[in-house]
């Protein structure tokens, strides 16, 4: 990894005006402009991410099986430079120790000599070993830079019980809801939103380009209906509301393990808006591909007490997505777009206590997709599937008849200390020395316990707009005796959010 992907230290900037450069892979970049509010300041203090180099070097074969299993882009022999660059920081750590003491020992000696050739002696030593150890504090940073460089690309490790292999490895963990109905191109939910009105994508087309939309009428008091209705449930169940920034630093997404730009691609291709500034110290910024990347950010470096966790919030905020359009058939209607709303579950917790608060979060969205009456199931996904900060993820997916297909509507990751240990999010311990071991690293436990460890991180999605429109226009569509959309049928859980008149029919 390139020294321009670590965090900047310092950055201050005046007013200014910045591009939002629009990457559509390698079809070029549109730009659009906009002035930035005049700031004093603004810093990027966060410390590098501290990674366990031991942990690492300790279970060398099963981060290699981990990353091959999880089909990880890790450059050949990766695994083994880290041992190497690990061994190296600690000899050197150690020398410079060493020098350092050495050094300090020789400044007490000549503050107690009187005569001056004698002085002059320990001068000239003193001088040499300022010389070894600003020659050893050079290495130390050189070495230290590989050797994060290599590490960040390690994923994280994975569940015991998680499945091995592609999507299709997927196991089912529960179903839910009524029988799904038979699939029909009349339930297409791009025909049925034109033939009622409610979606506009040619329009979204001439205004910004494909993959753009509107939502018209009941669609887009449909999304607000959908917003509040999950907000609902996730407050009664503890979560605090937070609205998001939608613009994030780059450093942070990357810390919250997310690639800003896909260097492996051929050519490299951006994943996510990048935000260009006049200003070539300011850091780099970029539209916010999820909520989760501003939640985790709201809590770096911080230090948290035991009893203050866990820490649940639910943030809203706009989602942005340059590879929309990417996949295929994926990318019909609102399935797949480069920006829509999205409410997302975060939560930061003791290393003890994230298995069960990813049931929590399972139960959670399960609650609210059952509300909304269609079927649904739970996926527990495969190690391929699993992006490089999750340690487990549960996929649900809807039926949507219209496309014939399971679509996923919500996921939720357990990431373990992967972002905490980047974004240093940490908590001191109440009491007790217990510490939490991953079964994938046995060797943890030869280690004492940190009074200050790393918080978990868990992330899930509370409602994805698009897609929950998607399911429930493919359900619910209803068509008079010619097979033309008349309406729309809704779940009842919907209604005390709804605004208006409509020929919306509530159904329990």
């Amino acid at each position: 990894m390139s020294s321009s992907l670590l965090p900047s230290l310092s950055h201050c900037c005046q007013r200014q005006r910045f591009n939002i450069v629009l990457q559509h892979g390698s079809r070029g970049s549109r730009f659009l402009s906009m002035k930035a509010p005049e700031v004093l300041s603004v810093t990027t203090d966060l410390p590098k991410p501290r990674l366990d180099y031991r942990a690492i070097s300790e279970s060398i074969v099963y981060k290699s099986h981990n990353a091959f299993n999880r089909k990880a882009p890790l450059p050949i022999g990766a695994l083994q430079s880290v041992v190497r660059h690990y061994d190296e920081q600690k000899r050197l750590s150690s020398e410079l120790g060493l020098k350092r003491h050495a050094r300090s020992n020789l400044g007490e000696k000549m503050r107690q000599i009187k005569d001056p050739i004698e002085k002059q002696v320990v001068l000239k030593e003193a001088k040499l070993l300022k010389a070894e150890v600003t020659d050893l504090e050079q290495q130390l940073v050189t070495v230290e830079d590989i050797l994060l460089g290599l590490a960040l690309q390690i994923p994280n490790d994975t569940h015991p019980d998680v499945p091995l292999g592609p999507e299709e490895a997927a196991v089912v963990l529960s179903t839910h809801g009524s029988d799904p109905i038979a699939a029909s191109g009349n339930r297409d939910h791009m025909d049925i939103g034109r033939a009622l009105g409610i979606l506009d994508f040619q329009a979204g087309a001439t205004v910004t380009g494909s993959s753009w939309y509107y939502l018209l009428g009941e669609a887009a008091l449909l999304e607000m209906a959908l917003t509040n209705y999950a907000l609902s449930i996730a407050l009664k169940h503890g979560f605090r509301f937070v609205t998001t920034p939608d613009v994030v630093r780059a450093d942070i997404a990357l810390r919250c393990g997310f690639q800003p730009r896909d260097q492996n691609a051929d050519p490299p291709v951006s994943q996510m808006y990048h935000i260009a500034s006049s200003n070539p110290s300011h850091p780099e910024l970029v539209l916010s591909g999820t909520a989760e990347i501003p939640l985790g950010g709201m809590f770096a470096n911080q230090i948290f007490t035991e009893q203050a966790l866990p820490l649940k919030v639910v943030g809203l905020g706009r989602s942005f997505r340059a590879e929309a359009g990417a996949r295929g058939a994926d990318t019909r209607g609102l399935y797949r777009v480069h920006q829509f709303s999205k409410l997302e579950l975060f939560v930061v917790c003791s290393e003890d206590a994230s298995e069960q608060m990813m049931e929590e979060l399972r139960s959670v969205q399960t609650e609210i997709f059952e509300g909304l009456n269609f079927p649904f199931r739970v996926l527990d996904m495969p190690t391929e599937e699993l992006g490089a900060s999750a340690y487990r993820k549960y996929d649900m997916e809807a039926w949507m008849p219209g496309r014939g297909s399971w679509g996923e509507i919500s996921s939720a990751s357990n990431c373990i200390d992967y972002q905490a240990r980047r974004l240093h999010i940490r908590y001191r311990r109440s009491s007790g020395t217990h510490r939490h071991t991953t079964p994938a690293s046995s060797s943890a436990s030869t280690q004492s316990a940190p009074a200050v460890p790393f918080a978990h991180t868990l992330n899930g999605t509370a409602a994805a707009i698009p897609r929950l429109v998607v399911t429930l226009i493919e359900n619910g569509a209803r068509f008079d005796e010619e097979g033309t959309p008349v309406g729309l049928n809704l779940p009842s859980t919907l209604k005390p959010f709804w605004h208006g008149t409509s020929s919306i029919i509530w159904w329990t």
